[in-house]
């Protein structure tokens, strides 16, 4: 969650959260504590589908994720 970004949407004063690094991973909310646990489960959500699909993930914070086969 630290690569987050957050803003104030001016239209309805709702927040809404992404995470540029992981494409399609966003929440929209009426506070930022939602926004957070919204985003949490998208990303959540994005990472396990990736999985699946064995598609890579990019290094989020520093950190790289493997998913290792068994042989």
């Amino acid at each position: 969650m630290g690569e987050a970004r957050f803003e104030i949407l001016k239209d309805d004063n709702s927040f809404y959260g992404e995470i540029p690094l992981c494409p399609g991973v966003m929440a929209n909310c009426e506070t930022l504590e939602g926004c957070r646990e919204k985003l949490e489960e998208v990303l959540e959500e994005w990472l396990l589908l990736r999985i699946h699909r064995h598609l890579d993930i990019p290094p989020i914070s520093g950190t790289k994720l493997e998913v290792l086969t068994a042989s």
